[in-house]
C-alpha cells in the first residue's frame, strides 16, 4: 500500500531533523580537506583579514612524538580539544625573547575573558623539561623553567620533542626563530605569530577564530 501524499509531508521535519547535522559533518569535513592540501584558503575565501601568518597547508601536530614534564610518553590527543597558543624553545635555555613569548601568551589568554576556556597554552621544547632553565639579563640567577612556569604560569603545558621532529613541525623556525603559532581542536598548525606583531592584531585573530568556530 503506497503512502499518501500527506504522510510523506509529514515526515519531512523528521528528515530534516535527522539529516542536516549530518550534512553539516560532511560538508566541515570535505571543507578542512582542501584547507589541510592547501587546496583552499579559508579566511581569504571568507572575505576577513587575519593579522598572524597562516601556515599552508597547515602541518597535524598529533603526528608527533611528545615527553611531558616528568619525562613520560604524551600524545597530544591525550588533552581535550581547543585551540592551543604553542610558544617554541630550542635547547635548555629559555632566554629573554622565550620570557616575553610565555608573558605576552599569558596576557592575551588572560584577555579573551569569557572564552578563556576555549584555549590553554602548551610550551614545545627540543631538550627535556626538567632540563630548560630561565636565564635573562635583568634575573640575578638562572631559575629551572619547571619552578618558573609553576609559579608564573600556571595551567601552561610543558612538553618536548626530538630536535628534528620540532623543525619538521615548526619549519619556520629556520627562517624566523623569533615567533609563535597556533594550533586548532583537530590538531592542525594552521598560523604564526611574530614576536614584532602587535598585542591588539593577535587578539583580533584568536577572538575571531573563537567567534567563527565551534571549538
Amino acid at each position: 500500500m503506497s503512502s499518501s501524499p500527506a504522510a510523506g509531508t509529514s515526515r519531512l521535519p523528521l528528515l530534516l531533523i535527522v539529516g542536516t547535522p549530518v550534512i553539516i559533518i560532511l560538508a566541515a569535513s570535505w571543507l578542512w580537506y582542501f584547507v589541510a592540501q592547501g587546496q583552499l584558503d579559508l579566511v581569504a575565501a571568507l572575505g576577513t583579514s587575519n593579522n598572524g601568518t597562516l601556515i599552508t597547508p597547515p602541518r597535524q601536530i598529533k603526528d608527533a612524538e611528545f615527553t611531558d614534564d616528568a619525562g613520560a610518553a604524551f600524545r597530544w590527543q591525550d588533552m581535550d580539544p581547543r585551540w592551543t597558543m604553542v610558544v617554541v624553545n630550542r635547547g635548555t635555555i629559555c632566554g629573554t625573547s622565550c620570557i616575553d613569548r610565555l608573558y605576552l601568551t599569558r596576557q592575551l589568554h588572560i584577555a579573551l575573558g569569557k572564552e578563556f576556556n576555549r584555549i590553554r597554552r602548551v610550551m614545545i621544547s627540543d631538550a627535556g623539561i626538567s632540563e630548560v632553565s630561565i636565564q635573562a639579563p635583568e634575573m640575578s640567577q638562572s631559575t629551572l623553567l619547571t619552578d618558573y612556569l609553576a609559579e608564573n604560569h600556571k595551567g601552561l603545558v610543558p612538553l618536548a620533542v626530538a630536535a628534528g621532529r620540532l623543525e619538521q613541525s615548526f619549519a619556520e623556525l629556520t627562517d624566523q626563530p623569533n615567533q609563535w603559532f597556533l594550533v586548532d581542536p583537530a590538531g592542525w598548525i594552521m598560523m604564526r605569530f611574530d614576536d614584532d606583531l602587535d598585542y591588539k592584531a593577535a587578539i583580533s585573530d584568536l577572538k575571531f577564530l573563537l567567534k567563527n568556530s565551534a571549538g
